[in-house]
Formats: structure tokens, sequence, C-alpha cells
């Protein structure tokens, strides 16, 4: 009981559970994001590859000099080099597909199909050829070294999603791209097939949002992509 003069005491005070629940769901997405940042992220970027050879410089690096993003990822295989070869050659939209997932390529309209068989009108690539991703156009061959590497890379206009033409880069916001398949023994009668793409992007905010979704999309589709290659490069040979 107070007596005479003596404030009330003071309860504590209730949240309602609607109150709660935005700063609960703030730490969950935290949470969230940094159990992303710091154990699955890596894991994705180097997907199959080893430490050196994520650590390590590339053939093709020069194409993007200085990566905001970068990723490396690889397979080995139970062929030689020369008969990978043959299916990264034929790579692309109307060519020979891209060896994923077709079904949810063509979802976004990108009008592919991977082939099973190696394709000898497909097998006569150079340097300044384009390899579509698309039917609205592809990466321009940068570096090309028989059975050993095929680079291609190039700026994309993030105002028109276009290529834009060899050796300009666009004035206002961009990516740009260096994708390069590296072939190197891994014994005699394996090959180890190594994957690295190198983004820059500009302005930094509008790259940052395109990275996130970049990121995981990638993964899933390069993943697959090189066991993809791995299973055709392997059945043949059987």
């Amino acid at each position: 009981m107070n007596h005479p003069g003596t404030p009330p005491a003071t309860r504590p005070a209730k949240h309602a559970p609607g109150q709660m629940r935005g700063p609960l769901a703030a730490l969950v997405a935290a949470a969230a994001g940094a159990a992303y940042v710091l154990a699955l992220r890596p894991r994705l970027l180097r997907w199959g590859a080893t430490t050196q050879e994520a650590a390590g410089p590339l053939a093709g690096d020069e194409m993007v000099p200085g990566p905001r993003m970068q990723t490396t990822r690889a397979v080995t295989i139970a062929a030689p080099a020369s008969e990978v070869w043959p299916w990264l050659v034929q790579l692309g939209a109307g060519r020979g597909g891209f060896y994923s997932y077709d079904w949810l390529e063509n979802a976004a309209g990108l009008g592919i199909r991977s082939a099973d068989r190696i394709r000898p009108e497909l097998q006569h690539l150079v340097v300044g050829d384009t390899v579509p991703l698309s039917p609205d156009g592809g990466l321009p061959v940068r570096l090309l070294e028989a059975e050993a590497v095929l680079g291609l890379g190039g700026s994309f206009d993030l105002r028109t999603g276009k290529m834009s033409p060899a050796g300009m880069r666009p004035t206002g916001p961009r990516l740009d791209v260096g994708w390069t398949f590296v072939l190197r023994p891994a014994g005699p009668r394996a090959t180890r097939l190594l994957s690295r793409t190198r983004y820059d992007y500009s302005p930094v905010a509008e790259g940052v949002a395109l990275r996130t979704l970049l990121e995981p999309a990638q993964f899933l589709m390069e993943r697959r992509m090189l066991l993809g290659i791995r299973s055709r490069a392997e059945g043949r040979r059987r």
C-alpha cells in the first residue's frame, strides 16, 4: 500500500506481440545474411576448386583487371583435354547450348537446347567471334588456345542490357564480364576443367543489387554446366 505523497509503483512495460515481430525479423535476416556471407558464399564462389586454384592467377584475368566479384569453379573429367575441348568450342545459344538446365534458361526466353553430341559445323571458333548468351547477343571470344584456354569478355550497358562494341565501355551504368575456361592435365587420362568469372560494375549501388541476384543464379547454372560437360565428355569416351 502506498503512503500519501508516494508516487505509485511503476510496472514493467509490456510489448505487444506485433511490436516484437519487426526487430525479431530484422535479427533473423541479419543472422541469415551473416551465415551466407561467412559460411555458404565462399563455398559457392569456389565450388569444386582447390584453395590454390581459386586464389591463383588464370589466363584471361586481364580482361577484368580489378574485379569486384570473382568465382572459380572446377571439375575433374576422366577424359583427355582433346575430348573435352570440342564441347567448350560449341558453347552458345543457338549452337551447342550450355549443358545446364535448359528448361530454366528457356523460361527466361533464351531459346537454349544443349547438344548431346559434338557438332562438326560448330568446331570453328576464332578470336573476335561471339558466343551467344541469348538471341539478343553474347560475349566476344578474347582468348583462344586450342585444348587449353577459351576466354570470353566484354561490357554490358545496364541501361539497354546489350553488349557494347568490342573495345568500348559504356559511359553510363555498366557490367564488365570476363569468363574463362581453362583445361589442365590431371593425369594421363584426366583433365581438370576450371571456369573463372570476373565482374566489375558501375555505379556500385546498382552493381551490388545485381550481384545479390547474380551470385546464386550463376552458381546454380554453372555448377550444372560443368557437370554436364563432364558427363558428355566421359560418356562419349565410353
